[in-house]
């Protein structure tokens, strides 16, 4: 059949079943504020798992979420530098601008993070792929 509105029942099976393990890896890596990362860590195992079998729509959130997490953690990496760094260097004051900014990076990355998690849940839920899965900021 030639109607767009005509899908198999499988088809709309398989896509709802899509739908529903993408918001749920979502809600795994919003989770990931509440356990402190644990959520995200099988979030991100289950967006490397289900994405060999994922629809085109499902795969680009998976891809997303896989960027999200790793420029997350190289945010984390940075903003942990420096605080190692910082607060020896803190006894003499020097490092408390450092210190400073480790603050405004873990700040700043959690805002981003969270954001990037809300809005590709808010494309899940209405049937969108996550237009530039690979970009860096939202």
């Amino acid at each position: 059949m030639t109607d767009p509105l005509y899908r198999p029942a499988g088809l709309m099976a398989a896509q709802s079943s899509d739908k529903t393990m993408v918001v749920v890896t979502y809600a795994l890596f919003l989770g990931g504020f509440v356990t402190g990362g644990v959520t995200t860590l099988i979030g991100l195992v289950m967006a490397y798992v289900l994405r060999r079998e994922a629809s085109e729509l499902a795969l680009s959130h998976y891809v997303f979420l896989a960027h999200t997490f790793w420029k997350g953690l190289i945010w984390l990496a940075i903003g942990c530098a420096l605080l190692i760094v910082g607060i020896p260097l803190s006894i003499i004051l020097i490092g408390i601008p450092l210190l400073i900014l480790a603050k405004l990076i873990f700040v700043v990355a959690a805002i981003w993070y969270g954001v990037r998690c809300v809005l590709g849940l808010m494309a899940a839920l209405d049937d969108r792929p996550y237009g530039a899965p690979r970009s860096w900021l939202v």
